[in-house]
């Protein structure tokens, strides 16, 4: 099973992964990380297909796939 592992601390907010997602399971946290920024996280990692369309719209490379 797939699992989405997302670093909060470089994730500056950008979204591009929630509109990457097939799935449309990531969204962006209502709480900031230490440098001020709203970051991206999976709401239902069972979903999740593994297919790193969200690693690969990151810009900050704060996304990892885990099969």
């Amino acid at each position: 099973m797939p699992k989405p592992l997302f670093n909060s601390e470089r994730c500056k907010g950008c979204a591009l992964c929630t509109v990457a997602c097939p799935k449309k399971i990531l969204e962006i946290s209502n709480q900031f990380n230490s440098k001020g920024y709203y970051p991206a996280n999976c709401v239902d990692v069972s979903k999740c297909i593994g297919c790193c369309l969200c690693a690969k719209a990151c810009p900050d490379i704060a996304i990892e796939i885990y099969k």
